[in-house]
């Protein structure tokens, strides 16, 4: 099949580029080469069996070059950080949802040859995750307050009865409490894409992706994923900065297996959307001892116990929708080692401190 990855440049679209390589598959890449994440341009994992368009998902012009001939499409290009959002708001509606509508539009008034489009959704677009209460049932809590943040007081309560709320797995049934214009972007990324689908008769399915972790995400780009920041922070000698208690707790996925997933659900005939995640809950403190035992630095984490408005307490992934389909993990649990072994020969410049200097000047932290 003849496929074009937007943002197959970057972390993700990278693997998913050579997972299709991989089985056989002509592959176009579109990417701007966001100097956030790519400061030294193209980067040394592009696939040079790959097809390569340096180019804007905003810039309508360079959509009948890319989606020529084109049978699918897996949109990963985005603007990605959650606090960034929140100051950087035109660029990231632009890129996110003007870019997506720049596809959308080229499909909906061109003869094309698409036949299936996959778009990156994000479980931040859930906010918090789904709980339940001993009196209640399932319940879906709203977002902390800011007043109970800065009350040092973590947990969640049934806003019915008051009872402390456990975490259970979310599914992809749950509401969407977005809670950054970032998440925002994304959901409305998915929806726009799920809509077009519909109209149009295109299959399109949204991965809700969690937490992803693993070789090639940037160690210097202070927005990524918490794994590559502690990994920045302790190759430079610092301590991993924790907010709260660190007993928050996320679901970390490989990226090799959110390329893997992507490229199964190309396959199968399905369409709406998934979680990608391994459905187990594994704690922020947790992440940052082992990714310190793992690179062999005695630094303790420093657990700040300070609230972010926004920050979610528990998120893991109902993942049975994905899995009653025949896929399988090829890490089911947490692989710290290969992003470890990865980063020994890749350049880290820590810009943790000054990315939350940023967001103090703004009054977001």
């Amino acid at each position: 099949m003849k496929i074009l990855v937007t943002g197959g440049l970057g972390f993700i679209g990278s693997h998913i580029v050579d997972e299709l390589i991989k089985k056989g598959h002509f592959v176009r890449i579109l990417d701007n080469l966001e100097p956030q994440v790519h400061a030294g341009g193209l980067p040394s994992h592009a696939n040079p069996e790959a097809e390569i368009i340096i180019g804007d998902v905003r810039k309508p012009g360079i959509w009948p070059k890319v989606l020529e001939d084109i049978e699918v499409v897996f949109h990963q290009a985005a603007m990605v950080g959650m606090g960034q959002s929140q100051y950087l708001v035109d660029k990231y509606v632009d890129v996110n949802v003007t870019g997506t509508a720049k596809l959308l539009d080229y499909l909906a008034n061109h003869d094309h040859s698409v036949k299936k489009i996959l778009v990156a959704g994000s479980m931040s677009s859930y906010g918090e995750g789904l709980y339940k209460c001993e009196n209640c049932g399932l319940v879906e809590p709203p977002m902390r307050p800011k007043s109970q943040l800065e009350r040092r007081y973590w947990h969640l309560h049934c806003p019915s009865c008051n009872s402390l709320l456990s975490p259970v797995p979310t599914p992809e049934t749950k509401s969407l409490d977005s809670n950054a214009i970032y998440s925002l972007t994304k959901k409305y990324q998915e929806e726009m894409c799920l809509s077009f689908g519909k109209t149009y008769g295109i299959p399109v399915v949204s991965t809700r992706y969690f937490n992803v972790y693993g070789p090639r995400q940037s160690l210097s780009n202070p927005y990524t994923g918490v794994a590559a920041l502690f990994t920045s922070r302790l190759k430079n000698g610092n301590p991993p900065l924790i907010f709260e208690d660190g007993l928050q707790t996320r679901d970390f996925v490989h990226v090799e297996d959110i390329a893997r997933a992507n490229v199964f659900l190309m396959e199968k005939n399905v369409s709406g959307v998934f979680n990608i995640g391994t459905g187990k809950a594994i704690s922020i403190l947790d992440l940052a001892n082992k990714l310190a035992e793992s690179l062999g630095v005695n630094i303790e984490p420093r657990v700040l116990n300070q609230g972010r408005p926004g920050d979610v307490r528990y998120c893991y992934a109902d993942n049975s929708k994905l899995l009653n389909l025949g896929f399988t993990f090829k890490y089911p649990e947490l692989d710290i080692q290969t992003l470890v072994e990865w980063s020994k020969g890749v350049k880290a410049i820590d810009n943790t401190e000054k990315a939350l200097n940023e967001m103090k000047q703004r009054g977001l932290l």
